[in-house]
This record gives structure tokens, sequence and C-alpha cells, in this order.
């Protein structure tokens, strides 16, 4: 298993972390296997959506010999009521909902505590300046919730949260065909067949500039729906017109700037193991540039896709890596510190490049890596 840092909070993650969607409709007996599974492969995270009381006792009996070591995000604003889930922002059901998710996973803290679900500017507003964050942020002072973080699927508002100041961690859905769609505050405009229908080319801007944002000021993203529910992975149901594979979908994620963990909301053993074969899977079982490139309803043109396809450099550049800050200094207009010292360490730079152009011929999605490289080199100073 790969570990990374979680952003700016330092903790260190593996790349596969495990959804809880799986254990909502299973029982005790399933929990188990999958932690056991989980936790020999290197799995050290998770993200807990739900306020099921039944899921909190089994991932607290699972994780409790281990607590130090396991990094649980879990969330505020969602509370069990009459045996369903239901979203709140009430600070009265807040504060119970969380006393309560503590007790039941029999632990004094959780490392994530993420404010659930906030897909419209309306709602951010609300939550940043109100009792709800004040009640999140009093936890963290008190060492309850050692880091603050949001789950949205709207990239606007996720950029709002980010720009805060007041998050640490972002809990966002990312795939080849999510990132196609602009800012919606109904999620369901992504996997509505009606989205896909028109001419899709290339990342949605408001996605991409997040994903840097992120990388930027040091806010590590976590990833759900990397399969998009499923229908990525199914030729009739991915709205791509194609299907993907398990490890394309997760390698893909991985490549978006900011990415620590992939949280793969598992639903029977298999999933699983077809979940962790990503660790061992070769470059060309994870490589999805190809099968980006023939994709029948989308199309990428001229934007690097960090695939690495152009690879390898006749003089040892690292494009994907080159071209990757790079672009986080257009974002930013200046060159960031830490953008600065990682380009730094690279052991070949921009200015290296003796324009062979075999870079170019390798690419799916035509892009200019010649003037790209030009222009960091102009940029970086070398």
């Amino acid at each position: 298993m790969e570990y990374r840092v979680l952003g700016r909070t330092g903790l260190k993650v593996s790349e596969i972390g495990l959804g809880c969607e799986g254990f909502v409709l299973t029982d005790d007996s399933f929990a188990e296997e999958v932690f056991c599974i989980a936790f020999a492969a290197g799995v050290n995270c998770m993200d807990l959506y739900t306020p099921n009381p039944d899921v909190h006792r089994r991932v607290g009996r699972a994780i409790k010999a281990n607590r130090e070591n396991f990094v649980l995000q879990a969330h505020l604003c969602a509370i069990w009521e009459n045996g369903q889930y239901r979203a709140t922002r009430d600070p009265a059901e807040v504060e119970l909902a969380f006393e309560t998710m503590l007790r039941n996973l029999d632990t004094p803290y959780i490392d994530v505590g993420m404010i659930h679900y906030v897909d419209s500017i309306e709602t951010w507003k609300q939550i940043a300046n109100g009792p709800v964050m004040a009640y999140a942020r009093k936890q963290k002072e008190l060492g309850r919730i050692h880091y603050l973080g949001m789950s949205s699927h709207n990239p606007k508002v996720a950029k709002a949260a980010v720009e805060s100041g007041l998050i640490d961690v972002l809990l966002f859905s990312i795939n080849p065909c999510y990132d196609l769609l602009p800012a919606d505050e109904n999620c369901e405009t992504l996997w509505e067949d009606e989205s896909y229908q028109g001419e899709l080319i290339n990342m949605d801007p408001d996605r991409e500039a997040l994903y840097e944002l992120c990388q930027r000021l040091g806010v590590g993203i976590t990833v759900m729906k990397a399969f998009g529910g499923g229908d990525l992975l199914d030729e009739e149901l991915s709205p791509a017109g194609r299907a993907l594979t398990v490890a394309q979908c997760i390698h893909y994620a991985l490549n978006r700037p900011a990415v620590a963990s992939v949280m793969s909301g598992v639903r029977s053993i298999e999933d699983l193991r077809k979940t962790l074969a990503y660790e061992e899977a070769d470059e060309q079982e994870r490589d999805y540039a190809a099968a980006l490139a023939s994709f029948p309803r989308i199309r990428w043109e001229g934007n690097c896709m960090y695939c690495g396809h152009c690879a390898p450099c006749t003089v040892g550049i690292d494009v994907a890596s080159v071209t990757k800050f790079y672009n986080l200094t257009r974002a930013q207009g200046g060159i960031p510190e830490t953008v600065r010292e990682h380009y730094a360490e690279l052991s070949a730079h921009a200015g290296d490049c003796i324009g062979c152009g075999a870079c170019e011929t390798r690419c799916p999605f035509g892009v200019e890596i010649m003037e790209n490289m030009k222009r960091a080199a102009e940029t970086f100073g070398r």
C-alpha cells in the first residue's frame, strides 16, 4: 500500500480508503471481514458519512485496537431518525448527533470532522457564519475533532470553503465524467443521462481550478464517487458510452492535484478485492489515457491529463510533474514557495528540453508539450 500526506494536516493516509456504503445494508460479520482484509492490505483510513448507529458500532469495534494509527473521517450534520438518515443544519441536532456518534464509536475523537453535503453557496454561508461551524471549531479546540473538512459535489461551493481557510480537507466527487460538467447545486445532474447528451470537451475549468487551489493552499482531497456509483464500470450505464476499469478510475482520481486517498464504498468482498488490486496493478492496467481518448461522447483536446503517456523524455524530464507545477503557477498568478521547492527537486527541468518532439507524438490529447516546457522554463527560470 502506498501512503500520501493529507494536505496540511500532515496525516499519512493510504491511497485506498474505505467508504461506508457497503456497511449500511449488511451485518457485523461482513464488516469484520472487510476490515480484516483491508487492514491486511494496509488500509488506514475511512470516510464515515452515515449516522447509522449500527455502522458506528461496527466501525468502532474494528478500529479500537489500532485507533491511534487509523484516520477516521466522519461527518457532522447527519442524524439518524426513525431508522432513516437525514441531513440537518440545526445546531442542537448536530451536537446531539456528534455526541451519539462518539459514544457509539467508543472513541474520544475523530481525525477529520466533515461538514456534510454542502452543495449550495447559500448553505455554505449559513454554515460558515453560523452556529454549526462555531460548534465544529469548538470541538476542534477541545481536541475532539483534530481537523475540519467538508463534503461537496459543487466545485464553486468547494472553492469558497477552501478559500475561507476554515477547512483542512475536502471530500469531493472525482471521476473522468463528472469532471466535465459545470457546477450545479443539484448533485443529481452528475449522473443524469441528459447532462452528457451535448458535446463535452475537456475538464470543467472550475473543477480544474479547485484541484489546483487545494494543492496550493494545502487542503487535502479525499475522493468519493470515483466509479460514479458503479456506472463508469458498466458500458451500458457509463455516461461516456464506454466502460472503465476499477484501476483506471482510481488512477485517474489519484492523479488530480491535492488528492490523497480514494474512498471506495465496497458493497461486497469481491468489490473490495478489486479495489485493493490497484496496488498490484501495472502501469498498463492503470492507464486511463487511451480509454479516455476513445470515449465516443467525450473529447479531451490540448489538456494535459497527467497520464504520463509522454514519457520517457529524451533528457529525463518528468513532463507530467513539470506541467502540473506550471499549471499551479498559472492558477496562482505567481510561484508559491512550496511549488518552487518541489520544482527545484526535480532531476531535470523544463529548460533542459531539447525540442525533439518525441513526447508530443505519444500524447493522446494533442497537448503542445514543447510550448508548455518553454513557458515553464520562463516561469521558473530553468
